[in-house]
Formats: structure tokens, C-alpha cells, sequence
């Protein structure tokens, strides 16, 4: 699992790294304003629409699909997957000609506070981009279905090939000044996803033919798996509706702020939990249908330290450093002092979460795995309940930082719960030792973070802001490195030992 984790996490920076370039494409061309606020909100209709749907769905699919294969044969399997993919382009029609006729009702729905000319641009953009749920929904459902088959390289470009689409569709619509380019683009890139996954299906022998059958049994038990799926998505998306709609009250350009600073944790996602937690769910699944209890505990205690290993130093450092990082990223062109401000605030706030967010992704696949939707679906409603409450209070003092200290608490919260409930759920978790290596990299990483720190203010009084930040982050990174040796965590041990085995 390493192995592939590692090589996963290699495709993901050059991922993350490409969507940073989008990011700073916008910021740079239209910095935290009321058009890059329209099309961000353009984007939310198709992304809410295909996690209530699509997302949710893909997650109940692969153990349904790994039950057909393993109990009736592949053949089955592949008739449930075709009968699924024709219900959900039914669905998905449906919703396309709704959500276009009723764009400017919801556009008022997510984002109250916009001016009529921003609500006109972003009812413009959305008739384009929500064309765009039937390609995600195929990419969702064929990316499961290549990784259950251990195909994990050509999924994992996706990412690269979108963003690459977009940020070319960003220069040409400020080139020729014509903002349409944006969300066509945008539509282009969602297409192109599914073009590069295409070829791949003739490799597991998976023709793209329709099949319809209305009393698919299996179908059946995976919508009932799905339902509280969709609704723990869906209180998931309502957070994120919800903190739009206060932050587009708040300040011009607080949508935008929140996006640019959410985006950079989420390349702190991207990175290292996306790619453990990827590899980490079909292995779950088939220790599961294997009865590897002990297997199945020590990949879940691997994950959830290898998550710590990376998460919690970049979690230090983006709090102590956060404006100067944001300034380095993105204080340029359109983005000016007060979009520094206020990204800056947001992503110290949202530092607070990443390990709650992290480690949630990862126990929510293990529910899954065991077929438990509901109880990360109670847990996202707790979730939901606890966000909402802390946005009205903590956005009247902190504004835009409150909102995102807001879902950084209710991350943690809830985490904690999932924690506490699997734990009654199927016994001894091996918490001693995941928490033994939790406090040694959480005192490597607070070392790190005050060794940073100083770092950044000594060069910086001689060297520019942005090259006392990259000296002190490649310092800082090494000094981490050295502490985790020193301190000996079993992992890292263990990791360096199969390097050292393979070196040989």
C-alpha cells in the first residue's frame, strides 16, 4: 500500500500543483472581486448537485460491486454498473433542465448578498457550467470502478487535465475580455476528464452500453445504502452554502477569499490524505470480504499515522506563516492588499481543521467499507449543526476568519465522534500507538513551527518576504525531518527500512 500510495502522492503534487496555477490564474487576472465571486458560485450549483448524486452514490457502488463480483461473477457486476450509469444519466437530465430554467432562484438561494450585476453574471455563468454534472458523474463512477481494479495512474491525471484546461480558459476570457470563456472552459475541462478515462475501459473489458432494468435488486440496496450517503453529503454541502451565502453578506470578494485559502488546505489534502485514502478503501473492502480483521486494523492504523506524518507539520506552518505564504501565492496583479488581508485570515482559521478534516476522510471510508452510511451521515448532521451556529456567532466578530474557524471546530468535533463510535462499533482501534506517534510528530511539528517562525522574521531582515519564506520552509522542513528520526516513530522506521531494502 505504501508503494502505491507514494507514487499516487508524487501525481497528486504534480495535481495540486497545477490547481495552485488555476487558483493563482484567477487571483492574478481577477483577483477577489465581484466577477471571480460570480463564477466560484457558478461552480457550486454543478459541484452541490453532483455530491448529493453523484459523490454519494460512487461511494455505496464499489462494495456493491465487489459483492456481485465475489458472490454471481464479473459479468454481473458489470450489468449492475451499466444499468446504474443509464438511471443516473436519467436523473441527471432531469436536473440539468430544472436547475436552467429556476439558475436565478438559486443563484439568490447561494449567494444572497450579490448586487444585481454579480447575480447576473453568475446566473450566465452557472446556464453553462451545470451542463458539466454528466461528465463528473461518469468520471466519479469509472474512477471508483478503475481503482477496484487497481488502475490508479490515469484517474489520478484527471486533475492535471482539467486544471490545465481552465487556467487556459482564465487568460483567454481576460485576453479577450470576454467572461464566458470562463465557464465554457470550465465545461471543456469536465469533458475532458472523461475523454482520458474512455481508452482505459478496454483494459478491464468495460463497454460504456446502456442498460436499463427497473428492478435491479442491487440497485436497490445501493440506493438504500446511498441515502444516508446523500444526506451526509448534503449537510456537507449545506455548510458550504451556508458559508458563501454569510460571506457574500460580509465583504465584496469574501467568497473568493475562502476559496483561495480552502484551496490551499485542500492541496494539503490533495497531496497526502486524498492519495492514502484512495489506496486505503478498495484494500479495506477486500479485508472485509476476506474476514482480515487484523489486516484491516493495521492498514487503517498506517493511514491514520501516515495522515498525521504529513498533515500535522503542514497544519503548524501554515498557521504561522499564513500571510506571508498567501502574499507569496498570490500578491499579484488584481489581488491587492485587502484580498491579502482577508485570505490570510481565512486560511489561518481553517489551519485549525485540516487534521480534523484529514482524519475524517479517512475513518468515513472505513464506515463505508463496513456498509455503515449512517452513522457518518448522523455525524455530518451534527456536523452541519455546530458550523451553522458557530458562523453567525464567530462571523459578527472575526468576520471572514470566522466563518472559517467555524468549520474548523465542527471538523474536530466531529471527527472525534467517528472515532468514538468505531471504536464501539468493532472493538481496539490500536489508539495507544496511533496516539503514542500522535504526540511525537505533534511535538516534532511545534518545534518545527517555532523554528519557522524565527527563521522567517531573521532572513527577512535582510532578504526580500518571498525568499526568506522559501529559505525558511526548506530549513524548517529539514529540521521536522531530523526531529522524526530522533524520535523514533515506528512508521517512519519501517518506511525507511523498505527504502533501505529496495536501494539495495
Amino acid at each position: 500500500m505504501r508503494k502505491i500510495a507514494l507514487i499516487l502522492m508524487l501525481i497528486s503534487i504534480a495535481s495540486q500543483i497545477t490547481g495552485f496555477f488555476r487558483e493563482l490564474a484567477l487571483s492574478y487576472f481577477y483577483g477577489a472581486s465581484n466577477i471571480s465571486d460570480a463564477y466560484l458560485i457558478s461552480l457550486t450549483i454543478p459541484m452541490v448537485i453532483f455530491a448529493f448524486i453523484g459523490k454519494s452514490l460512487s461511494t455505496s457502488f464499489i462494495p456493491i460491486y465487489a459483492s456481485i463480483e465475489n458472490d454471481i461473477g464479473e459479468k454481473k457486476a458489470v450489468k449492475f454498473t451499466r444499468n446504474l450509469i443509464s438511471h443516473l444519466l436519467l436523473i441527471m437530465t432531469l436536473i440539468v433542465v430544472i436547475s436552467y430554467v429556476f439558475t436565478p432562484q438559486i443563484i439568490k438561494l447561494f449567494a444572497s448578498g450579490f448586487d444585481n450585476p454579480t447575480t447576473e453574471i453568475a446566473i450566465e455563468f452557472s446556464r453553462i457550467t451545470i451542463f458539466g454534472i454528466y461528465s463528473m458523474m461518469m468520471v466519479n463512477i469509472l474512477t471508483a470502478l478503475l481503482q477496484y481494479k487497481n488502475y490508479y495512474l490515469v484517474p489520478a491525471l484527471t486533475g492535471i487535465v482539467m486544471n490545465t484546461v481552465v487556467i487556459f480558459s482564465i487568460y483567454l476570457s481576460w485576453f479577450y475580455q470576454e467572461l464566458m470563456i470562463l465557464s465554457i472552459g470550465t465545461l471543456i475541462s469536465m469533458i475532458a476528464q472523461l475523454f482520458l478515462l474512455t481508452p482505459l475501459m478496454k483494459k478491464i473489458s468495460f463497454k460504456l452500453n446502456l442498460y436499463y432494468e427497473k428492478n435491479d435488486q442491487n440497485l436497490k440496496e445501493m440506493i438504500y445504502l446511498s441515502i444516508p450517503v446523500i444526506i451526509g453529503v448534503s449537510v456537507n454541502e449545506i455548510n458550504v452554502l451556508v458559508d458563501r451565502t454569510i460571506a457574500s453578506s460580509v465583504a465584496v470578494g469574501g467568497i473568493s477569499a475562502l476559496n483561495y485559502a480552502n484551496k490551499l488546505n485542500g492541496f494539503i489534502y490533495g497531496i497526502f490524505v486524498f492519495s492514502i485514502a484512495t489506496v486505503l478503501y478498495p484494500t479495506i473492502i477486500k479485508k472485509i470480504n476476506q474476514g482480515d480483521q487484523e489486516g484491516f486494523l493495521k492498514s487503517f492504523r498506517e493511514a491514520t499515522i501516515g495522515v498525521l506524518l504529513f498533515v500535522l507539520p503542514a497544519t503548524v506552518g501554515l498557521m504561522v506563516l499564513s500571510e506571508p505564504i498567501i502574499k507569496l501565492l498570490y500578491g499579484r496583479g488584481a489581488f491587492d492588499q485587502e484580498a491579502l488581508t482577508l485570505t490570510s485570515s481565512a486560511l489561518f482559521f481553517y489551519s485549525f481543521g485540516i487534521v480534523g478534516v484529514s482524519l475524517r476522510l479517512i475513518i468515513s471510508r472505513i464506515y463505508y467499507a463496513l456498509k455503515d452510511t449512517k452513522t457518518p451521515m448522523l455525524n455530518a448532521t451534527y456536523g452541519m449543526i455546530i458550523n451553522i451556529v458557530l458562523n453567525i456567532i464567530l462571523s459578527e466578530y472575526l468576520g471572514i476568519g470566522g466563518l472559517a474557524l467555524a468549520t474548523s471546530i465542527a471538523a474536530i468535533i466531529t471527527t472525534t465522534l467517528l472515532f468514538i463510535s468505531l471504536r464501539k462499533k468493532i472493538g481496539p482501534l490500536g489508539m495507544k500507538s496511533i496516539f503514542i506517534s500522535f504526540m511525537k510528530i505533534l511535538l516534532a511539528s511545534s518545534f518545527m513551527g517555532m523554528f519557522a517562525k524565527q527563521s522567517y522574521i531573521y532572513f527577512n531582515s535582510f532578504l526580500s518576504g518571498n525568499t526568506s519564506l522559501l529559505i525558511s520552509i526548506v530549513i524548517a522542513t529539514l529540521f521536522y525531518g531530523v526531529l522524526i528520526l530522533l524520535l523514533k516513530i515506528k512508521d517512519v522506521e519501517i518506511l525507511l527500512n523498505a527504502i533501505k531494502e529496495k536501494m539495495k
